[in-house]
């Protein structure tokens, strides 16, 4: 039998067994630091003013009036919106967007002046590209934003021509104010939306290819049998000792990002640092505990890093970040509450974004800690493989 002292040493000599291991090979030092602090700067330089900017369009001025070229001059001067080509042709400007040389099109048809003047009501037609979500839908709000402004100002001046007040005509143009609030992100800033997403997604994702990778090849290389008995036998000894290094490295990267994002980007932290370091240890320690139960059902490199792929990527697209899991069919929905990512994102949302109370978040950090279970699940497969598996290359 194994005391808690001699176990506590046993990890620490698997530990600095691994350590050696990792100096070894730079494949471990590109995952553990190269990647993640070079995809976390990649994404800040990427949306460092928070929104895409000056966004090309084509104007097809039908009419040519000074009515349709202040239309146009307004237009260009949004933030989001830049007029970088006007056609006389809708189908020259539709080529141009087929060939992605534009995101949108913005057309005032002929005699526009004209029937503004004689009080009929004249259409104005916008057009944006939806294969481009972010650039689609920011154009569209530009573009239907100078449609309601050309309206509101046509309304105004027949308003005036007929005598009405002021007051008489704003009740017209606009009979039911809207007073909207941002909740969370009142800049809508994209980066404070994806960065905080994205990154913990690839965080996961090379946790898992990472402890999938250290105990697979130890079973390759057939190195199990040492390993083990430098922890006595005991398959709990050995996996965190040999996990203890990657635990230390990520888990000081997760830190960082936090540090780089909340404290020097001041991104919202409305619940203050405590929950979301937590929630960055729990998703680290989570996400090495489903890779050993990753490399325990299928205790085999290749399998195993196929199955830690294919089950990290699918974490973008299931866990709420990209649609809606409420909406999602409902196995699918059940499944994505299966990755750490999830429930990371779901205390993100509500302590860092929303300043709830712990509370209401507590649940999201007891899954978590669920996943510590996990190991223990494949815990004789495991020990089984690393004993008397064959590999076969």
């Amino acid at each position: 039998m194994t005391t808690i002292k001699d176990g506590f040493r046993r990890i620490l000599l698997i530990a600095e067994r691994e350590t050696g291991r990792i100096c070894k090979l730079p494949i471990y030092f590109f995952c553990m630091i190269v990647a993640p602090i070079g995809c976390l700067f990649f994404m800040l330089t990427l949306m460092q003013d928070g929104l895409p900017t000056n966004l090309p369009i084509a104007v097809v001025d039908m009419d040519n009036s000074p009515t349709s070229r202040n239309i146009i001059r307004q237009l260009d001067a949004f933030e989001l919106t830049s007029v970088s080509m006007q056609s006389r042709t809708f189908d020259e400007a539709s080529s141009e967007m087929q060939k992605g040389n534009i995101y949108g099109i913005y057309y005032i048809p002929a005699d526009f002046q004209k029937e503004v003047v004689a009080g009929k009501q004249p259409q104005l037609s916008f057009y944006t590209n939806g294969s481009f979500l972010i650039a689609g839908s920011l154009l569209f709000k530009d573009m239907k934003t100078m449609s309601v402004l050309a309206g509101g100002a046509v309304g105004l001046q027949t308003g005036q021509a007929k005598g009405y007040t002021d007051e008489q005509i704003k009740a017209r143009l606009q009979p039911i104010v809207i007073d909207s609030h941002a909740i969370g992100n009142p800049w809508l800033n994209y980066s404070i939306y994806l960065t905080n997403s994205i990154f913990p997604g690839i965080l996961q994702l090379l946790i898992l290819i990472v402890t999938v990778y250290s105990i697979g090849t130890e079973i390759k290389h057939k190195t199990s049998r040492d390993w083990l008995n430098k922890g006595n036998g005991s398959i709990t000894v050995c996996v965190l000792g040999k996990l203890l290094p990657y635990t230390v490295v990520f888990i000081a990267i997760g830190l960082l990002t936090i540090a780089i994002l909340h404290g020097y980007n001041a991104f919202p932290l409305n619940s203050g640092w405590m929950p979301m370091i937590t929630a960055m240890i729990l998703l680290v320690v989570s996400s090495q505990a489903f890779g050993v139960f990753m490399i325990g059902v299928l205790p085999t490199v290749r399998l195993g890093l196929s199955f830690a792929c294919l089950t990290g990527m699918l974490a973008f697209s299931l866990c709420g970040l990209s649609y809606p899991v409420s909406d999602m069919y409902p196995p699918l929905a059940a499944l994505s509450y299966l990755y750490p990512l999830r429930h990371y994102l779901l205390i993100y949302i509500d302590q860092a974004l929303n300043g709830r109370e712990i509370i209401y978040t507590w649940g999201a950090y007891i899954c978590l800690l669920a996943f510590l279970v996990l190991p223990f699940t494949i815990k004789r497969n495991l020990k089984n493989a690393m004993l008397y598996f064959h590999y076969i290359p």
